[in-house]
């Protein structure tokens, strides 16, 4: 009869034997699974053999000894007249052999097999010594120290020792510097520390007039212009020309500040006082600009009359070239009346003036500084440089003393300033015969066009003053008033003619 178990399969019952009082169950049916010929190859009994051991009558091959080694090895390394081994039999770890020395390695004795590493496996304490349980290692404690009442006062050292050693240390330190101070007079036998260089008891003179005079009296009036803003930053020069605060300086150092609304102008003098500036009037056309300062008591630069100087007349400039403040250098007057035209600055009107040529070191900075005559007048400012380089050549320019004066007062009075205008448009021409400024075109209700000058003309002169270029012209016109009539030569057609011109405003 069949039984189920609980997960479902279905099992053969087993039988078995009633004893009467216990049912005993036979063994269960030997179950062997098949094997391949290869497992059986591999790994079944061999041929001859039914169980699981071999016979005890199956003959076993005898072990074969290792050949005796050589006579002379063992001449060379075995014992001479003993046959002990060099393993030993082990010895309990508890009461060791008192007769046996102790191995390198603790105190295990010297019978522990390990020291042998042909002995057999022996199960035993390890070859290495460990340190008895409980007791960690002690370093040895330093000994005590003296100190120096101990060692002076202690009476641990003689006094006579101590003395000595005091003694032999002062005469090392003795014999040592001195071998020291040998050895370097020996090293250099060109220095001698006896010499004493003579002094010239009087100071250099300073003469009434000199470079060294006038720049003492001058150099306070010039100053430092710092504008400072957003998009912008530089450093120009002015010069105080009256006391109230008025600065006189170059239209194109004050211009950047003048245009940007957060830039900030002020004036660095000599002593460093920093005062904040204001633009009281600018004239671009000529490069001039007056700004004031609130300060108190300044030092005033007076004006020179620049018509008096001649070429070759020593001259100084005072300015801060490259923002070095309070710089000071000589030259002289290489030429006069020369027109100066530049570019208006961010494409305002040209600039033109009438400039004093120096070959005095001007560099960028010098912009609006005094140019002085031998006596410290005011007989220009500084203005711009003709380089290839970026620096001086010895080409600088100034703008001449009077007519700055003239642009500044009125620029002070008025805040801005009128120029003589002949109305007429004209440019630089050179022929065989003559030079001059020829009329372009002659705008209606003018000057030119009342006094009847006509287009293709060429001006030569106005009033006292050659006329050799464009530049020149405007030059010549702005040294006269406005409403003054003035002689113009001109040429027309191969004739020349002299016309009178009542000068208008620009």
């Amino acid at each position: 009869m069949s039984q189920q178990s609980p997960n479902g399969q279905t099992s053969t019952p087993v039988s078995g034997v009633d004893d009467g009082a216990h049912r005993r169950l036979r063994p269960r049916p030997l179950v062997q699974p098949p094997v391949d010929p290869a497992s059986a190859t591999a790994f079944g009994r061999p041929d001859g053999v039914a169980g699981a051991f071999a016979a005890r009558d199956v003959p076993v091959s005898q072990l074969q000894s290792a050949p005796p080694p050589p006579e002379s090895l063992v001449t060379a390394f075995g014992r001479q007249g003993s046959q002990e081994l060099l393993q030993r039999p082990p010895q309990p770890v508890s009461d060791p052999d008192p007769d046996i020395d102790p191995v390198f390695w603790g105190d295990k004795p010297a019978g522990d097999p390990w020291r042998d590493p042909a002995s057999g496996a022996v199960i035993g304490p390890p070859a290495v010594g460990e340190d008895p349980p409980g007791e960690p290692e002690r370093k040895p404690e330093p000994g005590p120290q003296l100190s120096v009442p101990e060692l002076l006062f202690g009476r641990r050292v003689k006094p006579t020792a101590m003395a000595l050693l005091l003694t032999v240390a002062l005469v090392l330190g003795a014999v040592g510097g001195l071998v020291g101070w040998l050895i370097g007079r020996a090293g250099n036998p060109l220095t001698d520390s006896t010499v004493t260089l003579a002094e010239i008891a009087e100071g250099k003179e300073r003469p009434a007039g000199s470079i060294s005079d006038i720049a003492k009296r001058v150099t306070p009036s010039v100053v430092s212009i710092e504008f400072k803003g957003t998009n912008v930053a530089g450093v120009g020069s002015g010069v105080v020309i009256e006391g109230g605060g008025y600065i006189l300086t170059n239209d194109h150092v004050v211009a950047p500040a003048a245009q940007d609304s957060s830039a900030k102008l002020s004036a660095v003098f000599t002593d460093g006082t920093r005062a904040q500036a204001r633009v009281v009037g600018r004239d671009p056309k000529t490069d001039l600009a007056v700004i004031k300062v609130e300060v108190t008591n300044p030092t005033v630069l007076q004006f020179g009359n620049s018509d008096e100087l001649e070429v070759g007349d020593s001259v100084i400039a005072i300015g801060s070239p490259l923002q070095l403040s309070n710089t000071v250098t000589e030259g002289i007057v290489s030429a006069l009346h020369r027109p100066v035209t530049a570019a208006g600055e961010n494409g305002g009107p040209q600039v033109t003036y009438d400039a004093i040529q120096t070959d005095a070191a001007i560099n960028p900075g010098n912009s609006g500084g005094a140019l002085v005559d031998s006596r410290g007048a005011l007989i220009g400012i500084n203005s711009s440089i003709r380089t290839e380089t970026g620096g001086s050549v010895g080409l600088g320019f100034a703008i001449s003393g009077n007519q700055a004066r003239k642009i500044s007062q009125e620029l002070i009075r008025n805040g801005q300033v009128k120029h003589a205008d002949m109305n007429v448009n004209v440019k630089s021409v050179s022929a065989e015969t003559s030079e001059g400024a020829q009329v372009q075109n002659v705008p209606a209700g003018g000057a030119a066009a009342a006094a009847g000058i006509q287009e293709g003309d060429v001006i030569t002169k106005v009033g006292n003053r050659m006329v050799r270029n464009a530049a020149e012209l405007v030059v010549a016109v702005r040294e006269h008033e406005i409403g003054e009539t003035v002689q113009v030569v001109l040429a027309r057609q191969g004739r020349e003619l002299k016309l009178d011109v009542t000068l208008k405003s620009d």
